[in-house]
């Protein structure tokens, strides 16, 4: 077989880092249908988790560092460090990208919210607003954690009412 055809691997294969069957003896990324140009110098896992390297930790982290970067004030600070650092991975950038647009789509929900509940306080329509407050945290929190879920079985995941800033 001529060296620039790669064989995929099984059709059942999942997305993730795999021996890169040109025998290049590093890792290539499979995005589910095809070979990527995407290649880590990492060394294989051994045993059966391969494909399951620190891809998706760093993508479960894309994820879970806007709860911890919440006690900055900023939580779209942590998705941007990730998106920053790992971007290179074609996995790990698309699930930062996702999270830090949908963490900066929230952020400007609530300032937009905000400034509407304050204007209409003053007439006491805005004072019906502020449950929705607790409403949208809620469903921040939840929302996150589907997404974390998703990415450390190694799935996609596209947040709802998110505006994509970033791809």
């Amino acid at each position: 077989m001529p060296p620039s055809v790669t064989p995929p691997p099984p059709p059942a294969a999942e997305p993730g880092w795999y021996p890169d069957p040109a025998g290049s003896g590093s890792l290539r990324y499979w995005d589910g249908a095809r070979w990527t140009d995407a290649v880590s110098s990492a060394v294989p896992p051994a045993g059966p988790t391969i494909g399951r390297d620190d891809t998706r930790s760093w993508a479960l982290a894309a994820h879970l560092s806007a709860l911890a970067s919440l006690f900055i004030g900023f939580p779209f600070v942590g998705p941007l460090v990730v998106y920053l650092v790992r971007r290179d991975d074609p996995f790990v950038r698309r699930h930062a990208a996702e999270a830090l647009n949908f963490n900066l789509s929230i952020m400007l929900y609530v300032i937009v919210l905000g400034i509407v509940t304050f204007i209409l306080i003053f007439v006491l329509v805005g004072l019906l607003l502020i449950p929705l407050f607790a409403v949208i945290a809620v469903a921040w929190i939840v929302l996150i954690c589907l997404a974390a879920v998703k990415a450390g079985d190694g799935q996609e995941y596209r947040y709802p009412l998110t505006i994509r800033f970033v791809t």
